[in-house]
């Protein structure tokens, strides 16, 4: 169990055990799932790290087709509900 403490911002600094684990470096992008009341932190893959997994048909992307694309990965991803607002 990791601890961490909620700044007067809202921000809260991930220990380094956890960002080691997760493999997050500075830059990177997590989501925060709600699930049950608890919270749950994922990295969110950069676009260059999903190199080779679209099939282009041999012809450049546009940056609407890269878009949408990345949409529908990270939609596929883990099928997950919506948090509660």
């Amino acid at each position: 169990m990791y601890i961490a403490t909620i700044t007067s911002q809202g921000q809260v600094t991930i220990p380094a055990e956890v960002r080691k684990k997760l493999g997050l470096k500075k830059g990177d992008k997590v989501n925060f799932v709600i699930k049950n009341g608890k919270a749950e932190i994922e990295h969110v893959p950069d676009l260059l790290e999903l190199a080779g997994t679209f099939k282009t048909n041999k012809k450049p992307l546009t940056s609407g087709e890269i878009h949408d694309k990345f949409a529908e990965y990270m939609a596929n991803r883990k099928k997950r509900p919506q948090a509660k607002k």
